[in-house]
């Protein structure tokens, strides 16, 4: 797999990308923002992967993110010393797959990058379902993976859609933790718990129905269908 690494710190991509590289993967190093988005013309340029350093030295990484995913659907993996909810959320918001929070374990990193580079296909499997689901005033459609809300159109990264289209499928049960990332993030690595928990919370924003999806403690998730 091609991926590009956007860091400004030359030793760190050095390191980093001596072990992606035994890895398996073709590195190409972007040290700036502007570098990183000539590196993605045309088309995403064939890579698979981006991981985007948030401390450029040219322009804010969430900016650099946005522009990304207006030119290409590449997985994006925000790395990022900023270890709080919001600054999670933001990255999440602008169209991020995940968010690595520096220091962190090359083996997380790796588990990471596979979780999202294998999201295609449980995106054709989502979508081949042909059909939509309607929860009260919010409106999913499964071929297009669009969601609107009160007919207005809702913005979502495709971690949150497929995360949405699964809960949204069988209202009112339980979705063990174990389960969603599974189904999801195609992994059974333990570590993407916190990532759930943060695509849950910017769900709830996003659709501004907190009391949609409800956390059953010790357990999971379930989508609390609005009553009729």
């Amino acid at each position: 797999m091609r991926l590009l690494l956007v860091e400004d710190d030359n030793h760190v991509a050095a390191a980093l990308s001596a072990v992606l590289a035994r890895h398996g993967f073709d590195v190409t190093h972007a040290r700036s923002g502007e570098e990183a988005l000539r590196a993605l013309v045309p088309e995403g340029a064939g890579f698979g992967v981006v991981l985007l350093d948030l401390g450029l030295p040219d322009q804010d990484g969430y900016e650099v993110c946005g522009k990304i995913r207006k030119r290409t659907s590449i997985p994006v993996i925000m790395v990022t010393a900023r270890s709080d909810v919001r600054s999670r959320i933001h990255g999440l918001n602008l169209g991020a797959d995940d968010y690595v929070v520096k220091p962190y374990d090359t083996g997380e990193l790796l588990a990471r990058i596979h979780a999202v580079s294998r999201r295609t296909a449980h995106e054709d499997a989502v979508g081949a379902g042909g059909n939509a689901l309607r929860l009260g005033s919010v409106h999913i459609e499964l071929p297009t993976r669009q969601v609107s809300v009160d007919g207005i159109v809702v913005q979502l990264t495709r971690k949150e859609f497929d995360l949405l289209a699964l809960l949204a499928q069988r209202p009112g049960v339980v979705f063990r933790r174990e389960q969603i990332i599974s189904e999801v993030w195609r992994t059974s690595w333990e570590g993407t718990g916190r990532t759930l928990e943060v695509h849950v919370a910017s769900l709830r924003s996003k659709l501004r129905r907190p009391a949609l999806i409800e956390t059953v403690r010790g357990v999971g998730y379930r989508l609390v269908a609005p009553a009729a």
